[in-house]
């Protein structure tokens, strides 16, 4: 539990006013019609903004707090991804976001017909739509359930008051409000956390005192080739994979880059968002590691891994203080959640309505955009009870079933956009296969304990050398398809390498020298912490 006093309350009442004020501020007095300006902010959007809602939405309550835990039973490593994710952020800016906003998509398996068929598009759209209701939006909601809890409001309120707050500015005010908001929760976040560390570390003793306390290991980001978590080759050549299947292909992320004013402002946006994701090392993982350190020497008592967090922050922080890391977890929950509301609700919009009804007006489209989330809403609450009759493990199967059929996502949006003579053939060929493979993977780790021999062998490679291992086997199968197949017969131009999109991916001389600091910022922590 943490206890919370009378400012602390305050201090979170405060911040819901200035989400919902923010809201309104840019929604304006009058409902947006448009569909533009609804789902994608009228795609006039700086870097700065596009940049803090990729940060934001990206860092949910439950990532937050996972960062901490795992930064307690493992130290900097489980900051591995945060890291690669600044290479892939550099990706998505630099190769992918050119081809998206050229073509003038407005969502992913839109851009996946226009590059291969309705074949590709129908599977992506399905795919999306069914994971982000079963894993992000109803884990998102029971993340802030706990978390309500864990100040003295029941769990059904919590959910309750989660959902009918995030819901609301999301349903009327779109894309944009959820941008703005997305900002000031990526300030409050940053902040909350800032303050338990520096707190945690005086509590402690300083940086000295916590390299003296926990063992050298949890300062190395490098594991040998055969640990069975964060093996260095996994980490060099699968988590890329997920990344360019996470940073740069999933509506969830890419709408915001899609939202931008131009090209040049998506890739500063995506730079921004590139040296904001160097900050979970220090402002999440670090929590986790105080915590720990300070139950090592007996100042607190920390039962499991994942109270990390909130047990620091309940021990270290001032009355008034508290209530602010309250709302940083409460910014990291609701940007999480409203973003893949409307993400979603994008989604179903426009390729499930609008593509079985082309005409329909600009005003119906907004609306259905707003029923959708309405109706996401109520699937996220009514999936919750389902979760506390799954058992934890199998939960995390669950979610975990979306690293196996990444793979194959990433290598057809990314050997499609080089590759002209890849053809829809080949890649529908490979979406399906990867899913086929990475269901019957998770199958096999669910009856780990029943089978043997080389299923067992299969079932046991780290998902991260699994990733990689798919991701070139189905990169393999697309090209050897595609080159026996006969060529598509459609128009590349928008969609795929050539001189004009060349020109589109050049950029300025800062954006050049930002980009290479990010890159030799990595570097360095990848050397310092080796």
């Amino acid at each position: 539990m943490i206890t919370l006093s009378s400012l602390d309350y305050g201090l979170i009442t405060f911040y819901f006013l200035i989400v919902f004020g923010l809201a309104f501020m840019v929604t304006g007095k009058k409902l947006s019609q448009d569909s533009e300006e609804y789902f994608l902010a009228g795609r006039n959007l700086g870097w700065f903004v596009v940049g803090a809602s990729i940060f934001a939405s990206n860092i949910g309550s439950e990532h937050l707090i996972g960062l901490a835990g795992s930064g307690a039973t493992t130290g900097v490593i489980v900051a591995q991804f945060e890291l690669i994710a600044c290479f892939v952020l550099l990706l998505l800016g630099w190769v992918f976001a050119p081809f998206y906003i050229k073509s003038g998509v407005v969502t992913m398996p839109e851009f996946l017909e226009r590059r291969y068929s309705k074949a590709a598009r129908d599977y992506l759209t399905y795919v999306s739509i069914i994971a982000y209701v079963l894993t992000k939006i109803s884990v998102t909601i029971y993340a802030g359930s706990v978390l309500f809890e864990s100040i003295g409001v029941s769990f059904w309120d919590g959910a309750l008051i989660v959902v009918i707050a995030t819901g609301a500015y999301t349903i009327f005010g779109g894309l944009k409000a959820v941008i703005y908001t997305d900002m000031i929760q990526m300030i409050v976040m940053i902040i909350g956390a800032t303050l338990v560390v520096y707190f945690g570390l005086d509590e402690l003793g300083g940086l000295g005192e916590l390299k003296t306390t926990l063992s050298p290991s949890f300062f190395s980001m490098w594991r040998t080739m055969d640990d069975p978590s964060f093996p260095w080759t996994g980490v060099l050549f699968g988590a890329p994979i997920l990344g360019v299947w996470y940073w740069c292909t999933d509506q969830f992320v890419v709408q915001r880059v899609l939202s931008a004013k131009n090209i040049k402002e998506a890739r500063k946006g995506t730079i921004f968002a590139g040296f904001l994701k160097v900050l979970p090392l220090y402002l999440f993982v670090f929590p986790g590691m105080i915590c720990f350190a300070l139950a090592q020497k007996g100042v607190l008592v920390l039962d499991r891994s994942d109270q990390a967090l909130p047990v620091l922050a309940s021990y270290v922080l001032p009355n008034g203080l508290r209530g602010l890391f309250v709302a940083g977890l409460l910014a990291a929950l609701m940007s999480s959640l409203s973003s893949v509301f409307n993400s979603c609700s994008t989604l179903v919009t426009y390729e499930i309505f609008k593509r079985k009804n082309p005409n329909l007006s600009e005003r119906r489209l907004v609306q259905i955009g707003r029923l959708s989330t309405v109706g996401l809403v109520i699937l996220g609450i009514a999936w919750i009870p389902m979760m506390k009759h799954i058992s934890g493990e199998l939960f995390t199967y669950i979610q975990s079933v979306q690293a196996y059929i990444s793979p194959p996502i990433a290598a057809v949006f990314f050997l499609g956009l080089f590759i002209k003579r890849i053809n829809a053939k080949a890649a529908v060929t490979a979406l399906y296969a990867g899913l086929i493979i990475g269901v019957f993977r998770l199958v096999l780790e669910i009856q780990k304990d029943s089978i043997d021999g080389i299923l067992l062998e299969f079932a046991s490679i780290n998902f991260l050398h699994f990733a990689a291992l798919l991701f070139l086997f189905v990169s393999i199968l697309m090209i050897v398809i595609s080159f026996v197949t006969p060529k598509d017969d459609k128009d590349l131009s928008n969609v795929t390498y050539n001189g004009d999109m060349l020109k589109l991916m050049k950029g300025t001389k800062t954006e050049y020298i930002l980009s290479i600091l990010l890159v030799f910022t990595v570097l360095f922590i990848w050397w310092f912490y080796q």
